[in-house]
């Protein structure tokens, strides 16, 4: 712990009961004493920096460059990503990678560069290393992307991981994205972003950093094209982003830059180049495919710390049945725990939960629980004595226990990056499954003691397995959440193998897409918090965690009538889409709002519904390349500049352009059209882009706009599957894919190819099978035809 931990626990008395205060500042002394007792001071350090280059191996790929004061290993992989590390860091072992490295490429290799330099050369890149060790990433055609300088540590004299900075120029032009779930995104502007996954001890709203999900993945998108950085360290550390000017100082360009400050850990790096749709398929090519959310999943959840009882859940459920809103899962919060401990149901208020859970299944409604991350720390506790027998649970560096004040009282943390512990873990899923459970949340997992002070549990100090490395929580904070995660999908994989696992998580790393998506944990009650949702499910997708979402209206209070409203309607075209009340907060049933609201949120709980296929199809896509549902309005055209500054509108796959209302009062609003013939879907009108529109927003709904040429499944009328195409402009074409599932097995549907185009004054739509064209398999509806 440092010395923020401690400001924030005392910060924390004020703001919660005395006694539970007193606990967290209790808590917070003891890991300070632990830290100073585990961890080494550093004392005097040595800078350090490469020096001169001095010779050159070429190898597979690439090749090692050996200067005064390090070894540069440089590979390109057959996937097309570019890997170096210094000192002779290598890919493995890493947290992020599915797996081994991918092989080098052969066609890669490392040769003499002028002025004494060394180059690779790649199919969409050329990596250029100077003899000082700066290394330039260039274009096909010579256009530098980004120029890491010559890095520099800091170690200490008595021995211990050094500190070092690395820091790399882009062009002026250019635009960060990406680093996780950040609430200030999607474009992230001129500051620091910390690299340490943190619950923020409250509500939170854009401008706060950092949140539950940090990942060093850095998206730069300039006209001279698109590339990720993912620099491979789960160290704290801090980005330091400073964008560029054209033009600055007698017509010279000012570059970009990008400052990394790691606290440790290996400085190694990857680099993908291209489309944004070829750097994320490179990029789930590495660390991993998206795990697929079984079809219910994509429908409407509903939760709150407040379902107590088997009552509740029916009366719930109930409302919604009667007002005709469809309803797919019901969460439940710690309060349905006996005294708050994981892996436990109260008897008293579910005694017949397996029933209750058949009962709602029966209705297509699944059950799902939250499970946190502590331990009660209670003798007799099943989960408790069961981990202590196989030495499952952290410990500090003298070996004892490490406690600290969680939801259950004082509490211990499984060491989740322990294979043995994971598969421990895993197991106590079973006990959810015959309680009904079909799907589960993870909180509390960055980890943190209690949802409102903001620190982390575990001492910097305290040790963990890291998979037979051996370390402190220092390198694996960051990683610790990404290990439950996948704790909970291989031990659901295991025990229940015809099923897909349902898996979100407050909190993760790269690549942490292989074991479920995120939620977004406790957003502000208010028109921020509103637009720090969307800028949290844009940036994560960018990451590679294409499933996420936030608690429609959140938690910490009760929103008034119209931001419930827009919330609502923002979450129907988000991929997680759950409405969700916290202690003490109002509810979240749209009828708790008034008529009007219940009108307009039945429209879009039905419009998510009519577009139920479009989602399976997108998550079949996600799982097959990498891409996210939800895109910033640039992801097919980085080159135009006005997109890279669109904030408030997104992509749905490729068909869809939605522009929420993210302000109070708005019932008309502006619009950032890419290129290309869209049509509003309400009104059917026309336009063309690129450029901005003004689109009505009634509060019966937020503009949406229809790609010409667009193919998208929907369900019909009579609830079967129809192809919705709005008509190609003349002259062009258009199309579309489907992937039709509608279960949670493991089948590998085939995906289905449509094209549509203009015949005359009709619209012909044709399958495009291995045989030819031929008719779709289902009914086809043509919108737009009027206006093209």
């Amino acid at each position: 712990m440092d010395g923020r931990d401690l400001v924030r626990s005392l910060k924390a008395v004020g703001s919660v009961g005395a006694a539970q205060g007193l606990r967290t500042v209790r808590a917070a002394w003891r890991r300070r004493r632990a830290d100073a007792v585990g961890l080494p001071p550093r004392g005097a350090e040595r800078a350090r920096v490469p020096g001169v280059l001095e010779s050159a191996e070429p190898g597979p790929g690439g090749g090692t460059l050996r200067f005064g004061g390090s070894r540069l290993r440089i590979a390109v992989t057959v996937g097309g990503a570019v890997f170096w590390g210094w000192d002779g860091a290598g890919p493995e072992p890493s947290y992020a990678l599915a797996g081994r490295c991918p092989d080098p490429d052969p066609r890669a290799v490392l040769e003499p560069d002028k002025d004494g330099g060394w180059r690779v050369v790649a199919e969409r890149m050329t990596v250029v290393v100077s003899r000082l060790g700066a290394i330039e990433v260039r274009t096909p055609g010579g256009v530098t992307l980004r120029r890491d300088l010559p890095p520099r540590w800091w170690e200490p004299a008595g021995g211990g991981p050094a500190r070092w900075t690395q820091r790399s120029e882009v062009p002026a032009d250019a635009r960060f994205f990406g680093l996780g779930g950040r609430a200030s995104g999607p474009r992230l502007r001129d500051g620091a972003y910390r690299l340490w996954n943190s619950d923020p001890g409250r509500a939170f709203a854009p401008g706060d950093d950092p949140l539950y999900i940090t990942m060093p993945v850095q998206w730069v998108v300039s006209d001279a094209g698109t590339h990720l950085a993912f620099h491979d360290s789960t160290w704290d550390g801090t980005v330091l982003l400073r964008e560029g000017v054209e033009g600055a100082g007698s017509g010279h360009d000012r570059a970009g830059t990008s400052e990394l400050r790691m606290e440790g850990g290996p400085l190694r790096c990857w680099v993908m180049v291209g489309t944004p749709a070829r750097v994320l398929l490179a990029w789930a090519s590495l660390t991993g495919a998206p795990a697929l959310p079984p079809a219910w999943a994509l429908g409407h959840h509903h939760g709150g710390w407040g379902f107590g009882s088997e009552e509740e859940v029916r009366r719930v459920v109930a409302g919604y049945r009667e007002r005709g809103l469809p309803l797919d899962a019901v969460h439940l919060d710690i309060d349905h725990h006996e005294e708050r401990r994981v892996f436990t149901v109260d008897p008293d208020r579910f005694p017949k939960l397996p029933q209750l859970a058949e009962e709602l299944r029966q209705d297509g409604i699944r059950l799902v629980s939250v499970v946190d991350a502590a331990v009660k720390a209670e003798p007799g506790d099943a989960v408790y004595d069961g981990g202590t027998a196989g030495d499952a649970f952290v410990r500090d560096a003298s070996g004892r226990l490490v406690r600290g004040p969680a939801r259950s009282g004082e509490s211990v943390f499984p060491d989740f990056t322990h294979a043995r512990v994971r598969r421990w873990w895993g197991g106590l899923y079973e006990e959810r499954l015959d309680r009904g459970f079909s799907g589960f949340w993870h909180g509390m997992n960055e980890p943190t003691s209690f949802a409102a002070f903001g620190e982390t549990t575990l001492p910097r100090s305290a040790r963990h397995a890291l998979d037979g490395r051996g370390g402190d929580h220092r390198e694996a904070h960051n990683v610790y959440a990404l290990c439950m995660a996948r704790a909970g999908y291989e031990g659901l994989a295991g025990l229940a193998p015809d099923r897909r696992p349902f898996v979100v998580s407050r909190s993760g790393w790269a690549g942490m897409q292989r074991y479920g998506g995120a939620w977004s944990g406790e957003v502000a009650t208010g028109w921020g918090g509103l637009r720090a949702s969307l800028a949290l499910v844009l940036g994560l997708g960018l990451c590679g965690v294409p499933y996420s979402g936030p608690d429609v209206g959140d938690r910490d209070g009760t929103p008034d009538p119209e931001l419930f409203l827009r919330w609502f309607q923002l979450g129907a075209y988000l991929p997680l889409f759950r409405t969700h009340a916290g202690p003490g907060a109002g509810p979240r049933e749209p009828w708790e709002f008034g008529p009007e609201v219940l009108q307009h949120a039945r429209g879009a709980l039905l419009e998510r519904r009519r577009l139920l296929p479009y989602f399976v199809t997108l998550a079949q896509l996600a799982r097959r390349t990498g891409a996210p549902f939800v895109r910033p309005v640039w992801w097919g055209a980085p080159e135009e500049r006005a997109l890279r500054d669109c904030e408030d509108a997104f992509l749905l796959g490729d068909c869809l352009l939605v522009a929420p209302v993210l302000d109070p009062g708005v019932r008309r609003r502006t619009v950032q059209l890419p290129r290309g013939r869209w049509y509003d879907t309400a009104t059917g009108r026309a336009y063309e882009g690129p450029g901005r529109v003004a689109a009505d927003a009634p509060l019966s709904r937020i503009p949406v706009f229809a790609r010409a040429g667009a193919v998208l499944p929907v369900r019909g009328d009579d609830g079967g599957p129809e192809l919705e195409v709005w008509a190609p402009a003349r002259g062009r074409a258009g199309g579309g894919l489907v992937v039709p599932d509608a279960g949670e097995g493991w089948e590998e549907p085939a995906v289905e190819r449509y094209v549509a185009r203009r015949s005359g004054r009709r619209v012909v739509v044709e399958r495009d099978g291995g045989g030819g064209p031929a008719e779709p398999p289902c009914p086809v509806r043509i919108r737009g035809l009027a206006e093209g």
